[in-house]
């Protein structure tokens, strides 16, 4: 039961990448919303346990389609400069959920009849209905809108976002050129299809898709999943497991708050590879004190679980979720977020359903398996994971491939940002390696005519990733 809503998140979050580019971010947010809130309300009056695992099913679909795609809406409605912060109070908000849910189990114990396990499960249609009315209310995402060719509501949104509604403003006309002319280059490209993507973005897919893949495998549903289970093998027993998932709970939102600070100023990688250790040498730790059961062992699991939560939510709970609509460019970003989220989904099923067995087969060396997992973070975080940071305005996902002559990403950060990709074929663009021009160089005019909003689609155009624009 605890691992069957994973199955319809995966399944869910598969699809999503379409559909978000179909119909826009703000509708899926809204059918998301919608979806899940009838699943949870399924689960809230089930009267057997085929109802039950429908409404859970059910739900698992809605925050498939959330999980996916709110990163992705997040992202494009963000302000380059603290795109990390945004992301990162995000994902505090989703751990306040999670606490808020395990105070509930909490005092949920104390009422006697189903009303004890009925009223936590209404809670999900609460949240889901608030999520649904919000949905109503905010805007559309300004690239999907110049993806589309709604340049007028795109400017409009714009000027909202960054222009206080004047769509004269410097900085919101400035933002419209720089995104316009994104995707009139990524047009060029040609398709948009899965094929295409792995093959020009492999490595960027591949580092999204394992990122998320290591998150949940460094063994944090261990703990979000099962916290009382953990504690009552570790010595506490009843309503004081439940207790003491709670303080944990409480911990981990607080972890969650320093990102919001460090995440613009260190970068994205520091902060992944800080917390692969700390979760290292806790697991460790809280496999070495559960083999020694000592009178001490209840209190210092607790100290070394919450030590364990706090690695976690500062470093490899926010930063996964940031890098894929970071690194993607707008052009397969949909696609390529719903299936680093797909992945995360599957391995959350994966650690769900293996978590209960696998504690009674090994018991203490199970967390040793989790620390072992987390040192693979820290080697895939210094060999594979880019840098994306400290550029106040470019990203990896809006940057064209650098002359062969620049050897460094702009300002000197990180490394260069064409090791991303294995062949970049951006069209009259000279690359790095042998020095070629690939097709046809476009028309001195191009950047300036798109930076003005003068080019529009011809109506045989029209819909066509890569078809060309004429002057309107």
């Amino acid at each position: 039961m605890v691992a069957i809503l994973e199955v319809g998140a995966f399944i869910s979050s598969l699809m999503v990448g379409r559909i978000g580019d179909i119909i826009g971010r703000r509708k899926t947010i809204f059918y998301g919303s919608c979806i899940f809130f009838v699943g949870g309300a399924m689960q809230t009056f089930a009267q057997n346990m085929a109802m039950m695992m429908a409404g859970r099913v059910l739900a698992g679909l809605g925050v498939g389609m959330l999980s996916t795609i709110v990163p992705v809406y997040q992202s494009e409605i963000s302000p380059p400069h603290n795109r990390g912060k945004l992301a990162c109070i995000e994902f505090t908000g989703n751990i306040v959920g999670y606490a808020t849910s395990v105070w509930v189990d909490y005092f949920c114990g104390f009422i006697k009849g189903d009303l004890s396990w009925r009223l936590p499960l209404l809670m999900q249609c609460v949240m889901g209905g608030l999520l649904g009315l919000g949905s109503l209310i905010i805007v559309e995402s300004p690239r999907w809108l110049l993806d589309h060719d709604h340049d007028e509501e795109g400017i409009v949104v714009i000027a909202n976002l960054y222009g206080g509604g004047d769509i004269h403003n410097p900085r919101a006309r400035e933002e419209f050129r720089d995104i316009k002319m994104d995707v009139l280059l990524q047009r060029q490209e040609g398709e948009r299809t899965y094929s295409e993507m792995f093959k020009r973005y492999g490595r960027r897919v591949f580092i999204a898709m394992s990122a998320q893949a290591l998150a949940q495998l460094n063994g944090i549903n261990v703990i979000s999943y099962y916290a009382p289970y953990v504690f009552e093998r570790a010595g506490w027993v009843g309503h004081d497991a439940v207790l003491m998932a709670g303080i944990n709970g409480i911990t981990y939102v607080l972890s969650t708050i320093p990102p919001w600070y460090i995440v613009d100023r260190w970068g994205r990688r520091p902060i992944l590879l800080s917390g692969a250790i700390a979760m290292v040498v806790s697991l460790s730790l809280i496999s070495y004190v559960m083999y020694l059961d000592i009178s001490y062992t209840p209190k210092l699991v607790v100290v070394l679980v919450v030590i364990y939560n706090a690695a976690f939510g500062y470093s490899w709970g926010p930063i996964p979720w940031l890098y894929p609509p970071e690194i993607l460019p707008l052009k397969i970003r949909s696609k390529g977020a719903s299936l680093s989220t797909a992945t995360n989904w599957a391995f959350n099923w994966l650690v769900g359903e293996m978590t209960p067995i696998l504690q009674d087969l090994i018991t203490w060396r199970l967390y040793l398996v989790h620390a072992f997992f987390c040192a693979v973070s820290f080697v895939v975080g210094m060999s594979l994971l880019p840098i994306p940071s400290k550029t106040p305005r470019l990203t990896i996902s809006s940057v064209l491939p650098l002359p062969r002559n620049m050897r460094r990403s702009p300002r000197g950060y990180g490394r260069p940002l064409w090791r991303l990709d294995a062949r970049p074929r951006h069209a009259g663009v000279v690359h790095p390696g042998p020095a070629r021009r690939v097709g046809r160089a476009p028309a001195p005019g191009l950047a300036h005519a798109a930076a003005a909003g003068r080019f529009r689609a011809t109506p045989r155009q029209r819909g066509h990733p890569g078809a060309g624009y004429r002057s309107a």
